[in-house]
């Protein structure tokens, strides 16, 4: 499989060398709306809420250490590391979604730090965690190596990192292929956010500036939906890359049934056959040791 061919609909206190431009920034801001559109903290926790304790485990986070949280959305792994007794920042680039996860923060008993912050420029300083950790979430940010080189700056010398990403073969990899011919091209210099579910991919990323790395494929499994059709009517109404794909063609009728159609089938490839068993997304595991 061309990986490669996998692909998404785009997707302060600083040591950072970066500097955003103008283009970087609008960017940023359209990623920003498309997470923001939909309601995708519904949908973490419909569907996938307990990846969040499964990172944090894997990351073995405890007591006293300063946690990130990279990408958090509405905090299913800040919650349940800062349950653990952590110090915990959760960050994601579209504030909109804290609302929810200060209101679940709250409900659990949980106190943590919420911030706006854009994954390929954090603001924070060098070597300022023990543990860095991400569910399903830096895997977005378009530059991957730009990512990857703050989400090491930011963490101490023998801290932990622990990550989750859709792999590109899985339920949802697959997802972004089907909407590929509908989707706008990436930006210049943007990859595809299934490749951080591959693990030479992100092996490659952190280089020798990790060690101890261990990769694991797992899966979660769902049984909330029973067809194709009712996965799709899901995701069009609750997962922003979803939602911003079907704006894109919104205007053309045939290419609006065609997409309806391949997400549809894609569904019932993979077990919404209108049966009990449910489907299950396949996702990787990554978790190392900052050299």
């Amino acid at each position: 499989m061309n990986q490669t061919d996998l692909i998404e609909e785009i997707t302060p206190m600083t040591d950072s060398a970066s500097v955003q431009s103008d283009a970087d920034r609008a960017l940023k801001q359209k990623h920003r709306a498309m997470w923001a559109s939909g309601d995708y903290p519904t949908l973490a926790s419909d569907l996938i809420w307990e990846l969040g304790p499964r990172v944090v485990a894997a990351a073995d986070v405890r007591p006293g250490e300063r946690v990130l949280d990279i990408a958090a959305g509405s905090g299913n792994a800040a919650i349940p590391a800062a349950l653990r007794g952590a110090t915990v920042v959760a960050s994601d680039l579209a504030p909109e979604l804290f609302d929810v996860g200060r209101r679940l923060a709250t409900e659990a008993g949980a106190e943590l730090e919420w911030r706006e912050a854009d994954a390929e420029h954090l603001p924070f300083r060098d070597a300022e965690f023990d543990v860095a950790l991400s569910t399903v979430g830096i895997m977005f940010a378009p530059h991957h190596e730009q990512a990857a080189d703050e989400l090491l700056r930011v963490v101490k010398p023998g801290g932990r990192l622990a990550l989750i990403a859709w792999t590109p073969e899985g339920f949802i990899g697959q997802m972004f292929k089907t909407m590929k011919p509908f989707a706008a091209p990436l930006p210049e210099g943007a990859q595809p956010a299934p490749l951080w579910g591959d693990e030479q991919h992100v092996r490659d990323l952190l280089g020798d500036r990790v060690t101890d790395v261990e990769a694991v494929r797992e899966t979660v499994k769902l049984d909330r939906f029973r067809t194709g059709e009712e996965f799709r009517d899901y995701f069009k109404h609750h997962y922003g890359p979803t939602i911003a794909v079907y704006n894109r063609i919104a205007d053309d009728p045939e290419q609006v049934r065609a997409l309806d159609q391949a997400l549809a089938e894609l569904g019932r490839a993979h077990g919404l056959d209108g049966s009990d068993r449910g489907t299950e997304w396949e996702y990787l595991l990554f978790t190392a040791r900052r050299s």
